[in-house]
């Protein structure tokens, strides 16, 4: 058993780690951070879908056994992506008993034998599902679809999405090692141990030959991350590849736990080596992290605010990449109602479109529409250069929240999913303010 000052610190290891450049601290005033701890609550309370509850009359009740949270109130995805989910873990409005039930109920739906679907798409042995059915609790590997049978196809990739195994790890971080539960790590669950089921998960995305970085083809793709899953990139992937070394990190601390120090030693290593390959692989001479080498091959705004939240860039990278953002900020090129776009309005890849290859439209959803989910990372590396700028944005940000507030009633919807062309869509959506506001109470 390890003791709660041993728990601390190895929590403490990580945090430095993943969250080595966190200035943070005051950039929202106590006012504005009390209404959105409060929204992001009120927000997750929406979310749930309590066992025998019915949320949409296209869907039946929650059969699961449990409670499950999907990425948003109202209408809003009816039903539980572990996504949305793993992203929101840290606001510390999740109760144990509601993780165990998600983290089991995600682990019980990991494919346990390679198979090739109707549409003609692999999931792999260890791939862990896009979303699952609350009525009948089967796995749907792929976006666009809620259909079992049907799922897969080239639209959304012939391979599940990269990003929901090391979202997997995440959910086991949180139960295990941050609430201090390490039996369950050694339960069977289908006749398999969680940690090796996490094991499995992990050797699921592919990358090359010997290498670490994950890596994309046409010929057989894979979404890189699911707030993207309508662009086309390929290539090596700097998004996934930055998951990947948060997961290697969480893999590292959950082996040590029991007492697998040979495990926990070689995830280490590949942590730092993602670490050092990534910005060597991605960075551009402006300081952005490319999304990828092949395909949409662009200056990615959130891989580049993630990796500072990372801790992966570092000494005079780190401040060119920081004061790049800044200035992008101030020159009305990276922000709208405190939202963030994916790409620089000045890096659009044409007239007609934001990314080199998208199913949206462009300025619409994930090919040009401004999102909240990002601007905590966005704040913390402005913050990094110029403190003022990063509380400016964070300032706009919860002035659109508390401006559209959906408890005002039916008629507002904020935190809208993001902000298209035409308008907003997906009204009381999670990762909104669930995301910004995990970064914001780490040094509040």
């Amino acid at each position: 058993m390890r003791t709660f000052a041993t728990l601390l610190l190895l929590n403490l290891f990580i945090v430095f780690n993943l969250n080595g450049q966190n200035k943070t601290q005051n950039i929202l005033s106590n006012s504005d951070f009390d209404y959105l701890k409060a929204l992001t609550k009120d927000v997750i309370d929406s979310s749930r879908i309590f066992p025998g509850q019915k949320i949409s009359k296209d869907f039946g009740s929650n059969n699961t056994g449990g409670i499950l949270i999907r990425p948003g109130g109202r209408s809003c995805y009816p039903a539980f992506w572990i996504r949305d989910y793993a992203m929101s873990i840290e606001s510390g409005f999740i109760s144990p008993e509601e993780q165990k039930h998600m983290l089991t109920l995600t682990a019980s739906t990991q494919c346990d034998q390679t198979v090739i679907t109707d549409a003609g798409s692999m999931i792999p042995v260890g791939a862990v599902a896009d979303h699952i059915r609350i009525d009948d609790g089967k796995p749907v590997y792929f976006p666009g679809t809620y259909d079992y049978i049907g799922q897969g196809g080239k639209t959304f990739g012939l391979f599940p999405p990269y990003c929901d195994q090391f979202y997997f790890i995440e959910m086991a971080y949180a139960y295990t090692v941050k609430i201090g539960n390490a039996k369950i790590l050694k339960t069977e669950i289908n006749g398999i141990k969680l940690v090796d089921r996490l094991e499995m998960a992990y050797k699921v995305a592919p990358t090359r030959l010997n290498g670490a970085i994950i890596y994309n083809t046409d010929d057989f793709r894979g979404i890189d991350f699911g707030f993207r899953d309508a662009v086309n990139i390929t290539g090596d992937l700097c998004f996934p590849s930055l998951l990947k070394y948060k997961a290697s990190l969480e893999m590292a601390e959950i082996f040590e736990m029991i007492k697998r120090k040979d495990k926990a030693t070689n995830y280490r290593a590949i942590a730092k080596r993602l670490k050092d390959e990534i910005p060597q692989l991605f960075y551009d001479s402006r300081g952005m992290l490319l999304a990828s080498t092949g395909k949409s091959k662009q200056a990615d705004v959130w891989s580049t605010a993630l990796s500072v939240w990372f801790g992966v860039l570092e000494g005079d990278q780190l401040t060119k990449t920081c004061q790049f953002l800044a200035d992008a900020y101030k020159k009305g090129n990276l922000a709208n109602r405190g939202n963030i776009r994916h790409i620089l309005i000045t890096d659009d890849f044409n007239e007609s479109t934001a990314w080199e290859k998208s199913l949206a439209k462009k300025n619409d959803y994930q090919n040009g529409a401004y999102w909240g989910t990002s601007t905590g990372w966005i704040c913390n590396a402005i913050a990094q250069v110029d403190h003022l700028a990063a509380k400016q944005l964070a300032k706009e940000f919860i002035d659109d929240l508390r401006l559209g507030d959906y408890r005002k009633g039916a008629e507002f919807g904020a935190p809208w999913e993001c902000y298209n062309s035409g308008g907003p869509q997906n009204a009381v959506y999670m990762a909104t303010v669930a995301c910004p506001f995990i970064v914001f109470k780490s040094e509040n």
